[in-house]
Formats: structure tokens, sequence, C-alpha cells
């Protein structure tokens, strides 16, 4: 089981081992933006898991403070009492990060900033952030979550989103990116590079906070997946986990009963990580080694 939580995009999802995409979320995180440093109240980015589920047995909207029962119940009459309280409702998922440096430890511990999936009240407003920090849900959405997920469940938490759609509405954004990346830094030929099947692909484009590309990969008709590409500087963050997901996510919409790719053999480990088997040996395209790899789904 995984969890992805999108900033930009205030999205939270859950894909099973098998990679399949279980849960689709509106959520709400910090109005701050993302941070990782103690006391700044902004959501923290990067690798966390479930450290632990608190309220398994409360009833839906029960006032958690400290993370224990208050012995209220919200209501709209209980916050108009309370104005300026920050409301932790039903069940509480308390995360813990795994990055030292980054999120864990010293004064940038996700876990000791009290960072939480909480429910929230009902008037509380999903797809936009809100919150000082923690990440708000409705709830019937985390009484549905702590049900689904175990404690020590990783949660990645991304400063960016992913869009797709066809050639006519993504090559904008797609094009430069794979010339930067297949052609001036990998050598490819323009020629090979842009072929007459991105007129007849699924493309996926990942964007940073700001807006800019970072990202993108393809699918094919036939279920191939390729051109996976992700700038320098957003390489190791996730950017290519969350593309292959999403396009995964789409085969199976399509009824997609099998997917293939050809990797570059350095990145084989990566594609291993979500169910792909090499099949054959290694073979040279465009002048880089590579492996082709397939998955039932």
């Amino acid at each position: 089981m995984r969890i992805t939580i999108s900033l930009p995009a205030q999205t939270l999802l859950v894909h099973d081992d098998t990679c399949a995409l279980l849960r689709h979320y509106s959520v709400s995180t910090a109005i701050k933006g993302a941070g990782e440093a103690n006391g700044s109240f902004c959501t923290p980015r990067g690798q966390h898991i479930i450290r632990a589920k608190i309220g398994a047995d409360a009833a839906a909207n029960t006032v958690f403070v400290g993370r224990r029962p208050s012995g209220e119940i919200w209501s709209p009459e209980l916050a108009a009492q309370f104005p300026g309280r920050d409301w932790m409702l039903t069940r509480i998922l308390w995360l813990s990060g795994t990055q030292p440096g980054r999120n864990r430890l010293g004064s940038c511990d996700t876990m000791r900033r009290y960072v939480y999936l909480h429910g929230s009240p009902d008037t509380a407003v999903m797809g936009v952030p809100g919150s000082i920090g923690c990440v708000r849900m409705r709830n019937a959405d985390i009484i549905d979550l702590f049900d689904l997920v175990a404690a020590y469940t990783r949660v990645d938490i991304d400063d960016f989103r992913v869009v797709s759609g066809d050639w006519l509405s993504m090559q904008a954004d797609a094009m430069p990116l794979r010339a930067q990346i297949f052609v001036i830094e990998q050598n490819v030929p323009a020629e090979l590079e842009m072929d007459e099947f991105d007129a007849v692909s699924h493309h996926a484009v990942a964007f940073d906070a700001a807006g800019q590309a970072i990202g993108t990969g393809r699918l094919l008709p036939d279920g191939h997946i390729g051109r996976m590409a992700v700038t320098a500087e957003w390489r190791g963050q996730g950017v290519g986990r969350a593309l292959l997901l999403h396009l995964m996510d789409e085969a199976r919409v399509r009824d997609y009963r099998e997917l293939r790719l050809n990797a570059q053999t350095h990145a084989a480990n990566f594609y291993q990580q979500f169910g792909f088997a090499q099949v054959g040996g290694e073979f040279i395209e465009a002048g880089i080694a590579h492996c082709e790899m397939v998955k039932s789904i």
C-alpha cells in the first residue's frame, strides 16, 4: 500500500501493492505552503510513514486535543464558541519522516512537529490549502482511509502535480522537456526522439508548484510506456514514480491487460519496484543500452 499527496493538486491517492489505484480524495494542506522547519506551519515534503493510528473507535466529529478525545463532539454551535480553534476530528494518522535532515530528526522532524492526516468540520473547504501544517480530510474520507491502511504505510508528499491528455494539449510542455533531456543531454538524434506515435499516445506531464514542466511520459495504444524523462534537478524526488503510476492508472482505465516498456538498463531497478520484470537480453537503441520489461495489470 502507498499513499501519495500532491500539494499543488490538493489530492491524496492510495495505490495497493500491485500499483492499482484504490482511492482518490480531495484534501487541504497548509495555507503557508510546503516546508519542513519546526514552527513554519507548512506541510512537509518527501517520504513519510504512518507512525500511529489514533481514534479507531471514535464517533464521527469526535474532537481530539493532544491526540486524545476531549469529550466534545464538533457542531456548528461548538465551533461558534471557539472561533479560533484548529479542529482535529474523528481519526488521526500521525506522520513520521523517513529522510534524516529533510523531514526526520533535528529542527525538521515531521513527527515532532505533530503533522497528521485528520478529519475536519464539514464546513472546511477541501481542494485548497487551509491548514496550519496538517493534511485535512473530510470525516467520511479519513474514516475510510483509516480502515484501509495499516501503520507504517508509506506516504509520499509531493510538491508537484501530474496532468495528462492527448498530444495536442500536452506537446507544448512535453516536447521542449524531451528535447532537452533526450536530444541535448543524452545525444539521441532528434529524428528518432519525435515519432509518429506521439499523435496517438496519452501523455503525462509533471509540473512543479510554479507550473514549470519537470517530467513527462507517454502511454501508447498497444500498452507500451515510453519517453519517461525527468529534469536533472528533480530526479530522485518521486517525479518518475508519480508519472509511472499515473500512466498505469490510465492503462487500467483503458482496460489494458499488459504493459511493456524499453527501459534504459541503468533504470531497470526503478521499474522493478513497480512490478515490471525484464524479458530478453540487453539491446542498443539510439546508442543507449536498453532492456525490455513487462508487467501484467
